[in-house]
């Protein structure tokens, strides 16, 4: 209401602002058609004045007596006067008053019509206080937000807005919350899978070395939770183990009903290993190196022969790719041990030479993963 009294104030100002000067302007040709009648009766008034003393002839004063008389009375009957020079005044007014009178009549016709008047006002604050199942997803986003910006310690609120984070692409932001979540209400293997996920979603899909850590944190409090299960076997699969991910994604299918979504992602993971392993050939096989078996067994072995068992299989390992480069799990598999074994510059080697020898999108996903150990790539 407040809207349509403001509307009908501003368009009276402006209708009036328009018909005032053209009342005004008809003021002035009455005005005007005065002062010429003054001006001819004074003219005629000075030519008898001339006659009498004889300034002028008789002849010659009769004819422009004449000619100030014809004048006067044609102004009087109207025929010579301002408004016939520019106009009928009568007419022009009215032109000018419908012209004025129709913008605002057919623009509030219009807004009646195609408009909304009587819409009340939704302020956002008013939106957000509505009941939940009434609004949008991105609604009831900002109003939690605008929950925990009040209320920031409030683990429930950050432990709800996480997930939906994360079906929103909004990666950073999950992460952020799921922190929130673990720090107020404490671990959980939901809490730690979900921060595993958003940290490998950060990554572009590159689980890494974090979000390992995460993910395994969430199979020791659950063992048989699902997330954690499939990203650890994809980790394994970016780290060249891929019989070992195609293992695992078919150990977790076969504890699932068949119903269950993870069921389905899993065994879609093992059609696509078998496609790979298929498709490759003996010398495009991921380059081995050294496993987690291998380090296990190395831990038994004397400082300076564990070392040397290690560094043996990595320089096979970098050998193997010098000749088969475009092996984007085996640069990655690389890159990870020479990080271990301590050797910074190798490590950084390793990388420059597997992004020139990768494709703009593997070459970006290693990129990825050397940042999450401290390496950055080099021209």
């Amino acid at each position: 209401m407040l809207f349509l009294i403001v509307a009908a104030l501003l368009t009276v100002g402006a209708s009036l602002a328009v018909l005032l000067p053209l009342t005004k302007q008809v003021s002035r040709v009455a005005t005007a058609d005065a002062h010429d009648i003054e001006v001819y009766r004074d003219q005629l008034q000075e030519l008898e004045r001339d006659a009498g003393r004889g300034l002028i002839a008789p002849a010659e004063a009769v004819e422009a007596r004449t000619e100030i008389a014809r004048r006067l009375l044609r102004i009087s009957a109207g025929g010579d006067t301002q408004a016939d020079r520019h106009g009928s005044p009568l007419a022009a007014r009215a032109v000018g008053v419908a012209a004025v009178l129709a913008v605002p009549l057919v623009s509030w016709g219009l807004y009646a019509t195609l408009g909304s008047p009587t819409l009340p006002d939704a302020p956002l604050s008013a939106r957000l206080a509505e009941n939940p199942k009434d609004q949008s997803i991105d609604e009831l986003v900002a109003r939690a937000e605008a929950h925990l910006a009040g209320n920031p310690e409030d683990g429930r609120g950050w432990d709800v807005l996480a997930p939906i984070y994360a079906r929103m692409q909004r990666q950073q932001d999950a992460v952020a919350a799921y922190r929130h979540a673990i720090r107020l209400l404490g671990d959980s293997a939901e809490r730690q899978a979900g921060l595993g996920e958003a940290l490998a979603g950060m990554a572009a899909g590159l689980v890494t070395a974090e979000a390992s850590a995460a993910l395994r944190r969430a199979i020791e409090l659950d063992p048989a939770n699902s997330k954690a299960r499939f990203f650890l076997a994809v980790a394994m699969a970016q780290d060249g183990r891929l019989a070992e991910a195609k293992a695992a994604w078919q150990a977790m299918a076969a504890a699932l009903p068949e119903n269950d979504a993870w069921r389905g992602a899993a065994e879609n993971a093992v059609a696509e290993a078998d496609r790979r392993l298929a498709a490759a050939s003996p010398a495009q096989q991921p380059a081995p190196g050294p496993t987690q078996q291998d380090i296990d067994a190395a831990a038994e072995l004397s400082s300076q022969d564990r070392t040397a068992m290690i560094e043996t299989m990595v320089a096979g390992l970098d050998a193997r790719l010098r000749e088969n480069p475009q092996d984007e799990e085996g640069w990655a598999r690389l890159i990870r041990s020479y990080v271990v074994l301590g050797k910074s510059d190798e490590a950084g080697d390793a990388l420059k030479r597997g992004v020139a020898a990768l494709d703009g999108a593997a070459a970006a996903r290693l990129t990825t993963l050397a940042a999450s150990l401290g390496l950055v790539a080099t021209e």
